[in-house]
């Protein structure tokens, strides 16, 4: 996967390594959120992939499950499961299988890059990174930061942007009240949507749905 430098945080490097020499300034921080990803990305290393999506804010260990409910009425909503994915582009996925409370099933398929990054490569029967012009997107950055945005992928028919909307605000749902959260800002040719994902557990709430089970992997 390339990555590629802004020109102003290219700038800031020169000027901190001229700086550091003359001993009057420290070195620059490091790229953060974003910074330094091309999005969507149109030429994956495989070997810039590991195997597994651990990334604290979407962990896709394959074997675990989510359940969602409508906290107004207890209906259940939505089912999400884990399963080993099919290569796209050249990298090895993990499937993400969201099954609706009206038999819909949808099968995403994402990968996580060697920084923790993961990356949506596509949706089975749909699109796929690699085919007819489809390039994987940002799913949830390692570290985000607010106001970051980021297109989640591009393919024929789909455009679809995330912003990260806030951070660390305390969500309760019927399973628990979490704290350490960030909310994603979805939007895309359809609306919009606001999904709450918890340090260690992933999607807690997606608009008005919340978490009610959560079994993880063993």
């Amino acid at each position: 996967m390339r990555t590629r430098v802004p020109a102003t945080i290219a700038a800031l490097t020169l000027a901190g390594t001229v700086l550091a020499g003359c001993g009057s300034a420290s070195a620059p921080s490091p790229p953060s959120g974003v910074d330094g990803l091309v999005v969507p990305t149109p030429d994956p290393d495989p070997a810039d992939f590991v195997a597994r999506v651990d990334n604290p804010w979407l962990p896709l260990a394959p074997g675990s499950r989510w359940q969602y409910a409508d906290p107004a009425t207890g209906a259940a909503t939505l089912t999400l499961t884990v399963e080993p994915g099919p290569a796209a582009d050249g990298v090895a996925t993990t499937t993400l299988v969201r099954a609706s409370a009206d038999g819909t099933v949808v099968r995403d398929l994402y990968a996580q890059d060697r920084a923790g990054n993961v990356w949506w490569f596509g949706r089975e029967g749909q699109w796929r990174a690699g085919e007819n012009g489809a390039e994987a997107g940002l799913a949830m950055p390692a570290a985000p930061r607010f106001g970051d945005g980021f297109r989640t992928a591009s393919a024929p028919g789909l455009s679809e942007v995330a912003t990260v909307a806030a951070l660390d605000e305390e969500v309760t749902v019927p399973l628990a009240t979490y704290r350490r959260t960030v909310t994603l800002e979805v939007e895309d040719a359809t609306g919009s949507r606001r999904e709450v994902y918890a340090r260690g557990t992933g999607l807690v709430r997606t608009d008005e749905a919340g978490l009610v089970a959560y079994d993880e992997a063993r």
